[in-house]
């Protein structure tokens, strides 16, 4: 009952306030003025304002809001430890032997330009393409590099 009263009388304030405005020759603002001050009355006629202030009021509704809250923020810790964390202990485990188990091919790690170590197909296809010069001097000097570092 207050609450539809305050709604009342706020609404009769805006209206007030829009016929000042529209006297003053402001008619668009006093239109805009006059529909935001029907708002208030048009909810306590639908039975809006009862409806909400009927949940305001009991500690049920106020429970629940604080359960839906809890179980919120529990979501969104979860999220952001998943993300850190690299997800479940078994996602992890699984991540583990992936590793373990050598996730790199054997064969990856020789050299591709390498003599004897791998196909000479391609070699003998660009044999025409290339200059007079030898594949391994072509490398040399990032085999150097590579070895300073110890690669």
């Amino acid at each position: 009952m207050l609450a539809e009263t305050i709604c009342s009388a706020v609404s009769a304030a805006g209206l007030g306030i829009a016929a000042v405005t529209a006297y003053r020759k402001r008619f668009l603002t006093a239109a805009r003025i006059a529909a935001y001050s029907l708002v208030p009355i048009g909810l306590v006629l639908t039975g809006t304002v009862e409806w909400l202030s009927g949940i305001a009021f009991k500690p049920g509704v106020w429970l629940g809001f604080g359960l839906l809250g809890v179980a919120w923020v529990l979501f969104a810790t979860t999220r952001a430890v998943e993300r850190r964390g690299g997800g479940t202990r078994k996602e992890r485990r699984a991540a583990a032997r992936a590793a373990r188990e050598g996730a790199v091919e054997p064969a990856a790690s020789a050299p591709s330009l390498g003599a004897g170590t791998g196909s000479t197909a391609p070699a003998r296809q660009n044999a025409g393409k290339r200059s007079s010069g030898a594949p391994d001097e072509d490398f040399s000097d990032i085999e150097a590099i590579l070895k300073k570092h110890g690669i």
